[in-house]
């Protein structure tokens, strides 16, 4: 009490430090629309007839649909699907760091249903992003009794959905920071990140990029190539940078060698000039094949006296 009244910060909560995270990200932003059973997590509309979320109980429904994700034992029985593009890289990267198994995009009819298909899945648990772009994989869930848990802004239809979490479904900045705070709970939660040590994952990992705003990035952090022709190293000299002292001053310069004469043929081999030293070379005659030395087995020779006859 007496830190609090002589005017030191109080160090915010857990709780508190992922409310004013979500207010950053425009999470408790709705609709000018609100469903029936989406007006128990209205706060209060505002004069432009936008209604406001309460992200009290936004949080305490993160942190039920945590508890639901770490009881399942194997991870890879969670899907993690949004059809949106603002929730594609989300939930790519969600799937990433706990381990469920992502469908970014178009959902294919019969997905959970069609044991023909070769994407059929069982999962036993669903998670999506916006009920309404996503209804055919909420369908089939009910069909196959798939517990479902989605992200509901105040216009959502809530029919087939088990855990509703009140949020804004349609900002890339919302989506991302939803998707960023229901890892960190299911890690925390298994153990993976220490109570009372912060994730080491950005929350911008989680937000969506346009492919032309990256491009650009790209192409601006790219190194500039050099360019080799402005240089003058490379370039050929313009004098004589050998100098005079090291071959001698004196020396004169080599004659020119003389042109081919015009109209020759490429079989006859060109005379040499004689005035310049290169005198034709005389052709040798050819020499006389050694004699053979007698090897004794020659036709008429005598055999060599051996003194045994």
């Amino acid at each position: 009490m007496a830190a609090a009244a002589g005017g030191a910060p109080r160090a915010l909560s857990q709780r508190e430090q992922d409310i004013q995270m979500m207010l950053a990200a425009d999470v408790q932003l709705g609709t000018k629309n609100c469903d029936f059973q989406m007006e128990r997590y209205v706060f209060k509309r505002r004069s432009d007839g936008i209604f406001i979320i309460n992200l009290g109980k936004t949080w305490e429904k993160l942190e039920l649909a945590a508890r639901v994700i770490v009881a399942i034992e194997n991870p890879q029985d969670i899907i993690v699907q949004s059809a949106r593009p603002y929730g594609q890289r989300a939930v790519l990267k969600f799937a990433q760091y706990t381990g469920a198994h992502a469908i970014a995009g178009r959902h294919t009819p019969g997905t959970f249903t069609n044991q023909l298909q070769t994407s059929f899945s069982e999962p036993r648990l669903l998670i999506l992003t916006d009920p309404r772009t996503d209804h055919q994989p909420i369908k089939e869930s009910a069909l196959g009794n798939i517990p479902t848990i989605a992200f509901c802004d105040t216009d959502s239809p809530m029919r087939y959905v088990d855990i509703g979490i009140p949020a804004n479904n349609k900002g890339k900045q919302s989506i991302g920071c939803l998707f960023w705070l229901l890892a960190r709970m299911v890690l925390q939660m298994r153990g993976t990140i220490l109570p009372g040590h912060k994730w080491d994952v950005m929350v911008d990992l989680f937000f969506y990029r346009d492919p032309e705003e990256a491009k650009e990035l790209e192409e601006e952090e790219a190194p500039v190539a050099p360019d080799y022709a402005a240089v003058a190293d490379y370039g050929a000299p313009t004098t004589d940078t050998w100098g005079n002292d090291q071959w001698g001053a004196g020396e004169a310069p080599a004659a020119a060698l003389p042109a081919a004469p015009v109209g020759t043929e490429w079989g006859t081999a060109p005379a040499p000039v004689a005035a310049e030293g290169w005198d034709p070379a005389a052709v040798p005659p050819p020499a006389a094949a050694p004699a053979a030395a007698p090897t004794g087995w020659d036709e008429g020779s005598a055999p060599a006296p051996t003194g045994w006859q």
